[in-house]
């Protein structure tokens, strides 16, 4: 169990400022798109680059660098990241072009991807078990509502200046935060041992290929650029896991899959991603599309999300220590589905009140099971993997999230398109956003409308698949989890089946040296 350090809640606050900025950083840009689109002439293509350079390249160097920085400090790679957002930040802030922007966006993924790691490592490395709980739904709560905060504050920001403020703002939130990891944060790593350089570029090479091909195939359909970049993702993947296995000091310790706590929270982890990724998609495109609502307005909108992800956290911090981490879990996700089966009641005229309802009960659920499913894997890794460790949770998320909305947004659209009736033709059966335009400009309030009950029936499709697969969640949770929290759940340390400490290493049975 690691040493606890006497300053840990004012280190967590640290490392919770640290994840606030990254998760605005991530988020703050999508209201954006519009002004972008008006005053650097980014096309619809360029835009998409620019959206998806920064998960591209999180998604392909956060395994790598949760390894290195176990190897070489995570206080470093902390700093190293908030310094790189800030950096990419200031850029963009001043693009004159697309491409720059697209390059600027790659900087800031590279600096996520150096940072997020760390502020989990280093929390599980100042925290015993018995309070790794309460700090961790803390720093998942900061984490979550960066995502909701970061629409709003963009929105604010781009009511009453240009659109570089949605960039600068995160250059004095980097500061702050440098400063204040830099002053209370301690230095820590995992022992020393040598760096698995084949294991680097294989994780690269794979999650960068397939992350590329995830976010690409809602645009491209199943072509045969795709196609390609789907089996060969898949085949240096398997490279890189059978190299994995015959290592005595691997990147990425694949042993930890076979404890049956991890693989039931990671499933149950991707499956809440998957849905929740797209889920909000479909809204965002809904409340500005169906119901009206300005960029600002819209943003604000999800407040309901942001204020039940802080009481859901609450709660879960006071019942995981009487009836311990599955409960958590299971309750949390049937509480998921209960919001998307709300959500997917929604017509297009029925207003604000079921979205907010929808809303506040996603936030209870997401923040009830999220919490017990970083605790349940967190509990496999040992602390010196931990870096590693919170890289292979960051890759299951965005993996993840960038599946579901490959799958749920290509259902989206098609049953969009379904749902039209047949003597609507060109452009309107391409998108809501499409067929709003031409209504606009012909004055049909027809197809205005017909576009409007389209897309709602569409998105209810939608939610009906994302409340299908959360209850499979939370089944395969129910089933896979053991019925207790683990003695010392949470203390880093294998456990066998039945709790009990194991000796068993993180390295393959038949180890080769390198």
């Amino acid at each position: 169990m690691p040493d606890v350090h006497p300053r840990r809640w004012l280190i967590l606050g640290a490392l919770c400022l640290g994840m606030l900025v990254i998760g605005i950083d991530n988020m703050i840009l999508t209201l954006a798109i519009p002004a972008l689109m008006r005053d650097v002439g980014a096309s619809p293509a360029a835009v998409q680059w620019i959206l998806d350079a920064y998960i591209l390249v999180y998604a392909g160097l956060v395994l790598t660098a949760g390894s290195l920085s176990d190897r070489l400090g995570r206080k470093r790679f902390l700093l190293l990241g908030l310094g790189s957002l800030g950096f990419g930040s200031l850029l963009a802030t001043f693009a004159a072009e697309p491409w720059q922007l697209v390059v600027c966006r790659a900087v800031m993924g590279a600096g996520a991807a150096l940072a997020m790691p760390s502020t989990l490592s280093i929390m599980i490395s100042i925290f015993g078990a018995d309070e790794r709980r309460k700090a961790m739904a803390i720093w998942q709560a900061v984490n979550m509502l960066g995502l909701v905060a970061g629409p709003m504050l963009g929105g604010l920001l781009l009511e009453y200046f240009w659109w570089g403020a949605a960039f600068f703002i995160n250059v004095p939130l980097a500061l702050v935060g440098i400063l204040v990891v830099a002053l209370v944060a301690p230095e820590s790593r995992g022992p020393a041992r040598p760096m698995d350089v084949p294991g680097v570029v294989l994780s690269i090479a794979g999650m960068t290929t397939l992350i590329w091909a995830l976010i690409s195939l809602p645009h491209e359909g199943w072509s045969v650029t795709v196609v390609a970049a789907l089996v060969a993702a898949g085949v240096v993947l398997a490279v890189f896991a059978w190299w994995e296995t015959h290592r005595v000091y691997p990147l990425l310790p694949l042993t930890v899959f076979k404890d049956r706590d991890f693989s039931g929270a990671a499933l149950a982890m991707v499956l809440v991603v998957f849905t929740n990724g797209a889920v909000q998609l479909a809204l965002t495109q809904f409340l500005q599309g169906v119901l009206g609502y300005g960029a600002v307005t819209a943003a604000f909108a999800l407040a309901p999300l942001a204020l039940t992800i802080a009481v859901g956290n609450l709660l879960g911090i006071r019942l995981v220590g009487h009836i311990g981490n599955k409960p958590l879990i299971v309750t949390g996700l049937l509480t998921l589905a209960v919001a998307f089966a709300v959500l997917g009641m929604i017509r297009a005229d029925d207003g604000y009140l079921l979205v907010a309802l929808g809303l506040g009960l996603m936030g209870l659920g997401t923040s009830l099971a999220q919490p017990a499913m970083y605790a349940v894997l967190l509990s496999a890794i040992p602390p010196k993997h931990a870096g590693v460790g919170s890289g292979v949770l960051d890759t299951l998320k965005q993996g993840g999230m960038a599946l579901g909305v490959a799958a749920l947004g290509s259902v989206l659209s098609t049953a969009y398109t379904a749902n039209l009736p047949g003597d609507v033709r060109g452009a309107p059966r391409s998108s809501l956003t499409a067929a709003l335009d031409q209504a606009g400009r012909t004055g049909s309030a027809e197809l205005a409308a017909q576009a409007r009950a389209a897309f709602t029936a569409s998105m209810s499709t939608v939610f009906v698949i994302a409340c299908l697969l959360t209850i499979a969640g939370a089944i395969s949770a129910l089933v896979i989890l053991r019925g207790a929290s683990r003695p010392g759940g949470g203390d880093g340390e294998p456990r066998d089946q039945k709790g009990r400490p194991s000796a068993a290493p993180l390295s393959s049975a038949r180890p080769r040296a390198g």
